[in-house]
């Protein structure tokens, strides 16, 4: 039999392996979703911090109007309307600033950060 691989109950069992799906589900877990609240024509929080690989998740808590996020710098990138209890979500794979606002209600302006 190879080095590190035992057996047990009769079947081959990698040593390690418990480790290894352990550091898996870390790695996966570590990817985060920060919220961010629409309610009375403003995101809130305002400007948000993550990492490389995490998401921000828009939920427009208005009664009746609809808003979107759009990125004027990545060549105008906008969500879909979302209208009440709705969500938008995206990821960011690159670290940099990214200054966003309310495609029907400019005046809401919003800033993700990303860092490494």
């Amino acid at each position: 039999m190879p080095s590190g691989i035992t057996m047990q109950s009769g079947w081959p069992v990698l040593k390690g392996a418990p480790l290894l799906l352990a550091l898996l589900s870390f790695s996966a877990a570590a990817q985060t979703v920060a919220e961010v609240t629409i309610a009375g024509y403003q995101f809130q929080p305002a400007e948000v911090s993550i990492k490389v690989g995490d998401s921000v998740r828009w939920t427009n808590r208005e009664k009746r109007t609809s808003h979107s996020v759009l990125f004027p710098a990545e060549g105008g990138l906008e969500s879909e309307r979302m209208f009440p209890d709705e969500s938008w979500e995206r990821r960011f794979e690159q670290a940099g600033r990214y200054d966003y606002h309310c495609g029907p209600h400019p005046e809401m302006k919003g800033v993700v950060v990303v860092g490494e």
